[in-house]
């Protein structure tokens, strides 16, 4: 055969099929002439190339190094490499820390509210549900953790559980955020807040009470409502408001400053005086260093998933929330205002003072700012000076959300 000037991959096609309607009978020259043309492709790749997948970039590429770290229910856990454990943390809702860490990507608590879900956004995965479906496990966290601590100036603040919490299900077996806390252990003049909605801190209070000696350490378990029946469809997979209460006297009893960050304050639902005042109660009944409390926001990656909330639950609601929160993530600064007078009467009333410094903690907990954009008001002033709830009310789908006297635990 002449194939002088014909293309090389145009030669190979030709090979085959010559090959293949000589080497066999007519009445088999289809099959043997598939057969030797698969063999062609098997060796020339070329031949069957598809076009390039696009490259996947940051923290897209970086999981794809990662492994199967175990499956829980409707769970799935993989390994993360990162190159690095503190992070800056800078917010527009004075919420901001020097540092931050968290030692998983995604949380498995389900909170239907929370503003972390667009974390997962940065992998690639636009389902909501992925930030509590695919939760990811930070390696050589201590090491890296240790590296960096070199450069962390002296009274530096660090927050740990930003965006995920720090003892969520898989810390049990994975025993990361132990291995942070070791480190910090072992340095003097930190300011550390910790944040977490779980019971399982308990298993740490030794190191944390190392860390309270060497370095100022203030913790926050977030409790956003003592009524059992709305958390259980508010934060699906956390503990019970009544098992991290006693986590909080516990803390407290070894010695541990500790309070209680009762948000968000959902409109209508549990930022009315009646609600407060049950919180507060229960909380000064632990023994609560504080408790603070903040109204929603609601950032583009929850809106859809606490929106549902409200429509299967509180349905009545639903107008409400979608003029107020159709353009903004925030309520308006009228209705911060009026919640922030009526959560200082109420922790007054209970004792419940202000954490050890007028600045550090408070960036911790409180998201609403005077320093956000003027919004219009869905819930406007009164004109009397008493402080009121939303006016959002006398709608109570669950029994007993707003009942102070239904405590159950």
């Amino acid at each position: 055969m002449m194939l002088g000037g014909v293309p090389f991959r145009i030669k190979l096609i030709l090979l085959a099929l010559y090959f293949g309607l000589t080497a066999c009978p007519m009445q088999r020259t289809v099959f043997r002439m598939s057969e030797q043309k698969a063999n062609i492709q098997s060796l020339f790749p070329i031949l069957n190339s598809a076009p390039p997948r696009a490259q996947l970039k940051g923290m897209a590429r970086i999981i794809e190094h990662g492994a199967s770290a175990g499956n829980g229910h409707l769970v799935e856990f993989r390994t993360l490499p990162v190159r690095s454990l503190l992070n800056k943390s800078v917010s527009r809702r004075r919420v901001w820390f020097a540092k931050s860490i968290n030692p998983y990507r995604g949380c498995e608590f389900g909170c239907k509210y929370c503003y972390a879900r667009y974390t997962h956004e940065f992998m690639e995965m636009k389902d909501p549900a992925d930030f509590e479906r695919k939760i990811y496990v930070k390696q050589n966290a201590a090491w890296l953790l240790r590296q960096e601590m070199r450069s962390l100036r002296p009274g530096e603040e660090i927050a740990l559980g930003t965006a995920t919490d720090p003892w969520q299900p898989i810390e049990r077996r994975a025993r990361v955020t132990r291995s942070i806390l070791e480190v910090l252990a072992e340095y003097r003049g930190l300011r550390i807040g910790v944040v977490t909605k779980s019971t399982l801190i308990e298993r740490d209070i030794d190191l944390l009470q190392r860390i309270a000696e060497r370095s100022d350490l203030v913790l926050h378990i977030t409790i956003t409502t003592p009524d059992v029946e709305l958390a259980r469809v508010l934060e699906p997979r956390a503990p019970r408001p009544d098992l991290r209460f006693r986590t909080v006297r516990r803390l407290r009893q070894a010695g541990l400053r500790t309070g209680i960050l009762c948000s968000p304050l959902m409109p209508g639902i549990t930022d009315n005086p009646q609600a407060l005042d049950a919180m507060c109660r229960r909380a000064s009944e632990a023994g609560a260093s504080f408790l603070s409390a903040s109204p929603l926001f609601l950032k583009p990656c929850s809106k859809a998933t606490f929106l549902a909330f409200v429509h299967e639950h509180f349905p009545e609601l639903d107008a409400n929330y979608a003029k107020q929160y159709e353009r903004e993530a925030f309520v308006s600064s009228a209705y911060q205002k009026r919640v922030r007078e009526l959560v200082a009467a109420v922790t007054r009333k209970y004792g419940l003072s202000r954490r050890f410094s007028e600045d550090f903690p408070d960036r911790l907990a409180w998201q609403g700012a005077d320093t956000e954009p003027q919004q219009r008001e869905l819930w406007p002033s009164l004109p009397d000076k008493r402080v009121p709830a939303s006016s959002f009310r006398g709608t109570r789908p669950l029994q007993g959300v707003n009942d102070p006297e239904r405590l159950s635990g």
